[in-house]
């Protein structure tokens, strides 16, 4: 199968609507996208990521009219939260409507609902009779892709089309947050911070402990990983000897000792914004390069940082 990168919306209306998984920028990453409607379609997003189907899938759409079309039961702060943040990297899990099929959520009676904030893809969505299911557009546990090259690169001649957004703008999966007992709970720390969300409902809890059976998507113990070892520190400290075998993702500064390009500053002005932007790219050029292993150090864990942290955390698992 040949893999197309364009940015014709038509060309991937018509390669959804027969069935197909297509790679999408949203402003988080890019996502494998399917007709969540659609079984077969749900199936080959599996497949193609080679993603366990007891990990549930995320739905997209493009407004929160269409969000009341999937899910029922809404609560008043979750529908506070959806018109503060939506479209954004918010995520929120909600009873489902029978119309989604088991297979998107793993059988739970929750789905996770989002409006992905990205001009390309919110046309591709309104011009769509369904909504889509997407996971990140990369093969399972492995860096998620925040550009359309890093999808094709792991997934060329297994989907036919990525449509072109360009590199995405905040760089970490959306933050899942669900309601138990009227009580918010964020299940996956992502693109927004937790202080925003407190700013909208109050105190939230936050329960992101690893599952091998997960109540949302992200929540599995080892992911987001590159295929060499990482290993996370709060401070960097290695022998003399191990200074040129070493790959470094260093916050702020850069480590003395490490060559140039064997290490990689998140952000130079210390802005967690711009850190969370870089990390996965970062994993992914120190995995191509010929360093033994990877030290990340960890990013002070406030706002964003706590979903970098997060994410090196189960990168290092």
């Amino acid at each position: 199968m040949e893999t197309i990168i364009g940015t014709d919306i038509n060309l991937a209306q018509q390669f959804l609507e027969q069935g197909n998984v297509i790679g999408i920028p949203t402003e988080t990453v890019y996502g494998l996208a399917g007709n969540a409607l659609n079984e077969e379609a749900v199936l080959k997003i599996f497949s193609v990521k080679n993603r366990p189907y007891f990990d549930p899938l995320i739905v997209h759409t493009h407004s929160l009219d269409e969000v009341t079309k999937y899910t029922q039961q809404v609560p008043q702060r979750a529908l506070d939260l959806m018109e503060a943040f939506m479209p954004g990297p918010l995520t929120v899990l909600l009873p489902r409507q029978s119309c989604i099929p088991d297979l998107v959520t793993s059988g739970l009676e929750t789905v996770a609902v989002r409006i992905p904030n990205h001009p390309l893809t919110l046309s591709l969505l309104q011009q769509l009779a369904f909504p889509l299911a997407a996971p990140s557009a990369n093969p399972f546990g492995y860096i998620s892709p925040t550009t359309s090259y890093h999808v094709y690169d792991q997934l060329h001649g297994r989907i036919p089309y990525i449509l072109e957004g360009g590199a995405t703008e905040i760089g970490v999966e959306s933050t899942i947050v669900g309601f138990e007992n009227n009580q918010a709970v964020v299940y996956r720390l992502g693109g927004l911070a937790i202080e925003e969300i407190e700013r909208v409902v109050g105190k939230v809890f936050v329960q992101t402990n690893t599952s091998s059976d997960p109540k949302s998507p992200g929540m599995l113990k080892s992911h987001y990983a590159p295929r060499k070892r990482l290993v996370l520190t709060d401070a960097f400290d290695i022998t003399d000897d191990e200074l040129s075998r070493v790959g470094v993702i260093a916050w702020d500064k850069k480590v003395v000792g490490v060559p140039d390009h064997h290490q990689i500053v998140l952000s130079e002005n210390g802005s967690l914004k711009e850190a969370a932007k870089h990390l996965f790219a970062a994993m992914r050029t120190l995995d191509e390069t010929d360093v033994d292993y990877i030290i990340a150090v960890r990013v002070p864990d406030v706002g964003l940082g706590r979903a970098i942290n997060d994410r090196l955390k189960r990168a290092a698992a």
